[in-house]
């Protein structure tokens, strides 16, 4: 496997752990945790990783300016603009939607972290983005665009190079006959999920990598997936190629839709704080981690079965969400 240039900003290995508690509370599957919300960088968070070989690309194509885009409270956005101050680069964000009267939580964080912030308003993001960064480059300042979740071939490289950091931490632990037979987490923009996937099947091949969506519906979400692994796989020499038959997903706890939260995001954030000490989001995290919950309950995921949720951070957040945790 060929690896693209790499900036190292992630503390790693990130840790695994048994959820003990949780796991008596369902009576069900053993379930582990593995935290990439502690991967370090101004909170943490599963981009950090992307952001090491995407940032190490800008450095080798000479950039100066990082432009990227997500949602008001984008995780992403937040990890972008604190890898580039880390790094030296100046550092635009493009955020959906009109500025609140009140920055909070990531925005908050992002102008903490010197990022400038431009507002869609009424205009589609990927369009506001394309603009920014034409006309950075007009005006000479080396622009460098990274996708929406820093979901392209080289961003979730990094997530092959993590589903191998995994099963050392599993080879160490193999005296417990540790073996996980599935991998959850939140998916969205689809990067993580490709890398997982690519991952999984060069040293997993065993484990079901089973991404569960925060927004996009179950067709868009696998195709999306699937171009961007097999285009990963080519990037890395591997000799693998996925068709949306390939990706698992599941599409049932979408709930109100993208960054609404309800009552049974609510609940998932409760349980896990209060029972591990584990702080989880509303916007990704929650909502695959009570989608996980519920098919352990269902019996979906069976009893017998040891099964891994990857963190991918969003704590964050939370903060934005105070008046409605309550």
């Amino acid at each position: 496997m060929n690896l693209p240039n790499r900036i190292p900003l992630a503390h790693l290995p990130t840790p695994i752990e048994p959820l003990k508690r949780l796991t008596a509370h369902l009576g069900g599957a053993e379930v582990w945790i593995k935290r990439d919300d502690q991967t370090g960088l101004a909170g943490g968070g599963n981009k950090t990783r992307k952001l090491e070989f995407l940032l190490a690309d800008a450095h080798t194509q000479k950039a100066r300016t990082i432009i990227t885009g997500g949602a008001a409270q984008s995780n992403h956005c937040r990890q972008t603009a604190a890898a580039a101050a880390k790094l030296g680069f100046r550092c635009i964000v493009v955020l959906r939607g009109d500025p609140p009267a009140k920055f909070t939580g990531n925005i908050l964080l992002d102008d903490l972290l010197g990022a400038e912030i431009v507002w869609t308003h009424d205009k589609e993001r990927e369009e506001v983005m394309q603009a920014v960064y034409e006309k950075e480059k007009s005006a000479g300042n080396e622009p460098y665009l990274i996708p929406i979740g820093g979901s392209n071939k080289i961003g979730a490289a990094a997530y092959v190079v993590a589903t191998q950091e995994l099963s050392q931490q599993v080879e160490t632990l193999h005296a417990t006959s540790l073996q996980f037979s599935r991998i959850c987490f939140a998916s969205s923009s689809g990067g993580t999920h490709a890398g997982l996937t690519v991952g999984a099947k060069a040293v997993m091949p065993q484990t079901e990598v089973l991404g569960i969506s925060v927004d996009e519906p179950l067709d868009v979400l696998k195709n999306n997936v699937a171009r961007i692994a097999s285009e990963t796989a080519s990037f890395l020499n591997l000799p693998f190629r996925f068709t949306p038959d390939d990706i698992h997903a599941n599409t049932d706890y979408i709930g109100k839709g993208y960054a609404l939260m309800g009552d049974y995001e609510r609940e998932t954030i409760r349980l896990l704080a209060s029972l591990e000490g584990v702080l989880i989001d509303p916007v990704y995290s929650g909502k695959a981690f009570g989608g996980m919950i519920d098919l352990i309950r269902k019996g979906v995921i069976k009893k017998e079965e040891c099964v891994l949720f990857w963190h991918t951070g969003g704590q964050m957040a939370l903060f934005a969400y105070s008046d409605q945790l309550r």
